[in-house]
């Protein structure tokens, strides 16, 4: 593999690190200095919101200055959002600040990235790259729970502060290695609404579109929230919950590249019917946890039916699209951005109603979702249809 493409994934992996490192840590940090539960769900949606507002402003940046100088100004930013997330683990101002630093940036580090792997591949091996760059965002989110949690068990701020040197490490090795690519295109700007939306959704494909957005809310509603709901039933710590996400991180894993592949064209409904079905049996067995064991089973209950619909209903949308791969892609990833931005603050605030209230209303969203796809199979309005 190429030195370059090496690096490249390793920036993407360490931003996702990055986004999950956060999960098991800022509970027990909000507990432990007092403060209200609600920040948990406010810190993880400053990040969301500061990420989605500012790609498409990287886009443009990263095409008219390049591409090597924004992942170099993109990892200066991240090292900084965690250099200061570790001095001022007991402000909470300051918390705010690294969390909206760390979003802007990441935001700079994404586009710029899949705009070099772009420009860097060609028609035949293009799939092949980005197949490998969503593999390591994949990775990302997988051991950046775990790695928080044990990291945790040991001082809250050393996760950071890790984090941090390991960013320093992949600047200078970026500023050594990376040669600014041939341009061949433009940078994945990530439109906020992408042009030719409202074409598409005059079409069913509208309520896969929805359906992504409630799998995304409800995703976002658990982390946020799951660690803390444990806290009051199991005194869980975050080496614990570190490793419940690990294991949870294979289930989802072994979801995506083993059962994905095994679904016939034409039965993706079924298995999103079904995909939430499972969702709803793992939200009901959080409620019930009365051990760690127990509550391992419920996330990975939960994860398998999360990362089957996710992965899935992906698959389909790219299908009804009617050749529009990208309007379609753009659509769903707006969505995906926004049950990221409003889940976290949303399930917080039921949680300080009532502790089990974030579930028994998660249970009730993946039932809704489970109605939009007797809708999209009820309806005729197929794009797909018309396209071939």
């Amino acid at each position: 593999m190429k030195k370059s493409l090496l690096l490249l994934l390793s920036v993407q992996f360490f931003v996702y690190l990055g986004f999950g490192i956060i999960i098991p840590v800022l509970p027990e940090v909000i507990i432990q200095q007092g403060w209200d539960e609600i920040h948990v769900g406010g810190l993880l949606t400053i990040y969301a919101l500061a990420s989605f507002f500012t790609a498409p402003f990287w886009g443009q940046l990263s095409d008219k200055f390049g591409r090597k100088q924004l992942i170099l100004i993109g990892l200066i930013g991240f090292f900084l959002s965690f250099v200061l997330f570790s001095l001022f683990i007991d402000n909470l101002f300051m918390l705010y600040v690294s969390r909206i630093i760390g979003g802007l940036f990441s935001g700079a580090l994404y586009t710029s990235v899949t705009g070099f792997i772009g420009d860097m591949s060609t028609n035949e091996n293009r799939n092949k790259y980005m197949g490998f760059m969503g593999m390591s965002i994949g990775l990302g989110f997988i051991f950046g729970p775990a790695i928080g949690g044990m990291l945790g068990h040991i001082s809250l701020q050393l996760p950071y502060t890790a984090s941090a040197i390991l960013i320093g490490i992949l600047f200078f090795y970026a500023l050594a290695v990376l040669k600014e690519p041939e341009r061949r295109g433009e940078a994945n700007k990530r439109a906020i609404v992408p042009t030719g939306a409202s074409d598409l959704l005059r079409y069913r494909v509208r309520y896969l579109i929805i359906f992504s957005f409630f799998v995304t809310f409800t995703l976002a509603g658990v982390e946020a929230t799951f660690q803390l709901f444990q806290i009051e039933k199991i005194d869980i710590t975050p080496l614990q919950l570190g490793l419940l996400f690990l294991f949870s991180g294979f289930v989802d894993a072994a979801i995506q590249g083993g059962v994905i592949r095994r679904i016939k064209d034409g039965k993706e409904s079924s298995w999103l019917i079904g995909a939430q079905l499972v969702t709803a049996v793992g939200l009901l067995l959080m409620t019930l946890t009365t051990n760690i064991v127990f509550a391992g089973f419920a996330l990975c209950v939960f994860t398998a039916g999360n990362a089957l619909a996710r992965t899935c209903v992906v698959s389909l949308t790219s299908k009804e699209s009617g050749g529009k791969y990208g309007t379609a892609a753009g659509l769903t990833y707006s969505m995906d951005n926004l049950g990221r931005i409003f889940g976290p603050l949303f399930f917080t605030s039921l949680f300080k109603i009532d502790l089990s209230l974030t579930y028994y209303v998660s249970i009730f969203i993946a039932l809704i979702a489970v109605g939009l796809i007797l809708l999209f199979k009820k309806s005729g309005n197929s794009l797909r249809a018309e396209h071939e």
